[in-house]
């Protein structure tokens, strides 16, 4: 989808409360749960943004009914999985895509799954492996990609340094299938934590799936139980006004809850131990204007922190080294590079050494400003509307309305706090 808005943001300091959007991560997978279930079931506490449309988008094609309303949606269940269109558009949604292959495998007819370029760039080896050992079709090029024959119930060998999206795939499918099935991990499972949270998800709508010593059981002839679901706030977006109140004054961020399976609940971790001050209230945190000092982040388990972490070190005494950053290349946009490009534009002192990101912090990005290049990475837009606090001259944003794939409210919420954002179609 073409984005095309452009931001331009002034010097400034936060203060102000911010109501942190529902997870994405969680949305995906209550959709998808839902549309699964023989009846109705209220999905609450949710947003429309680019990448959960193109999830109901692409579920509309198994003949899923959604009543969108304010906030919410009621999704009205299948009895039986039932391909109504042979092509699926998935826009620039990774998670939507990666979710269902496995689920519309099931219907038995052949299907094409279409997208924007760069989601057709993304690499899907893992199921083109598994579709063809069944001897099944599995075709990706520039433009689509074809499949056509159902996964078996059987025993998968998957890598664990791979996308944690392959596992949840099929998570969502094998339950469905009439004999049993194990996922083997095959070395060490490095996004457990997403793992984690399709688990839940899956548990919250009747299904089951069993960890084990060497990876998961899924048994078979299970069926999906409807019942509504409250998304809980996303701590991939409250890290952004998080490090807002850290390094530009004071922010608030609510309905994000204190225990949580997000993998990203570790930047509360991670400000701690650079020393930032963050105060557990009743429904979240106040973050606090801090002198943040550097040290070494393991990004291993919530890559999508990258960016804004990264932001965070560029500003803090010392030296900080991101380590195990390697999927961070595989994102909307290649986000080692994208990140240390851009705030080496704005002044900071960075670089990278293999997948790993050294940062020497500065006390302020006094960079030239002028126009930056979103790469059409919503949360590289993000990282630069915080950045913007600290910036000594005013910069641009060209591709601004990429935030609109997770948080289509970003720059509105951002000048709620006192941010300083005009726009220029």
């Amino acid at each position: 989808m073409k984005h095309d808005t452009t931001v331009k943001l002034f010097p400034c300091s936060f203060d102000g409360s911010v109501k942190i959007p529902p997870s994405k991560s969680l949305s995906h997978r209550a959709l998808i749960c839902a549309a699964l279930c023989k009846g109705e079931t209220l999905i609450s506490n949710f947003v429309y943004s680019e990448d959960t449309l193109a999830t109901i988008g692409a579920l509309e094609s198994l003949g899923v009914k959604f009543e969108k309303k304010d906030k919410e949606v009621l999704v009205h269940g299948i009895k039986r999985l039932k391909l109504k269109s042979k092509e699926v558009y998935c826009n620039e949604s990774g998670s939507t895509i990666r979710f269902i292959i496995p689920l519309f495998s099931l219907t038995g007819k052949e299907v094409h799954f279409v997208g924007e370029s760069g989601l057709m760039k993304r690499p899907q080896s893992i199921y083109e492996t598994m579709f063809k050992e069944d001897g099944n079709t599995f075709i990706q090029n520039n433009n689509k990609i074809v499949v056509n024959g159902a996964i078996k119930a059987r025993k998968y060998n998957v890598k664990g340094d791979v996308s944690s999206q392959f596992f949840s795939g099929l998570m969502f499918a094998l339950p469905l299938l009439e004999e049993d099935s194990e996922i083997i991990i095959d070395g060490i499972l490095e996004s457990r934590s997403y793992v984690n949270l399709t688990i839940d998800t899956l548990r919250h709508f009747g299904i089951s799936i069993k960890e084990t010593s060497r990876g998961y059981f899924i048994q078979g002839n299970q069926s999906y139980k409807a019942k509504d679901y409250r998304v809980e706030g996303d701590y991939s977006q409250a890290a952004f006004y998080l490090v807002a109140g850290i390094i530009g004054g004071a922010v608030k961020v609510t309905d994000i809850p204190h225990e949580s399976r997000q993998g990203d609940m570790a930047i509360i971790d991670i400000i701690q131990a650079m020393k930032g001050k963050v105060v557990f209230t009743e429904n979240g945190y106040n973050a606090l204007k801090s002198k943040t000092i550097g040290t070494t982040i393991d990004v291993q388990n919530c890559p999508d922190l990258g960016p804004i972490i990264s932001l965070l070190a560029a500003l803090s005494k010392g030296t900080t080294k991101i380590i195990n950053a390697h999927r961070l290349r595989l994102k909307e946009s290649d986000r080692i590079e994208s990140t240390v490009s851009t705030l080496k534009q704005l002044g900071a002192n960075i670089k990278t050494e293999g997948d790993d990101i050294i940062i020497v912090g500065k006390k302020s990005l006094n960079g030239p400003g002028g126009v930056f290049d979103s790469y059409n990475d919503h949360r590289i837009a993000m990282m630069l509307g915080i950045a913007s606090s600290r910036c000594e001259v005013p910069i641009t944003i060209k591709q601004a309305d990429c935030i609109n794939k997770s948080y289509p409210h970003f720059f509105k919420d951002l000048k709620s706090i006192g941010g300083r954002v005009t726009y220029e179609e």
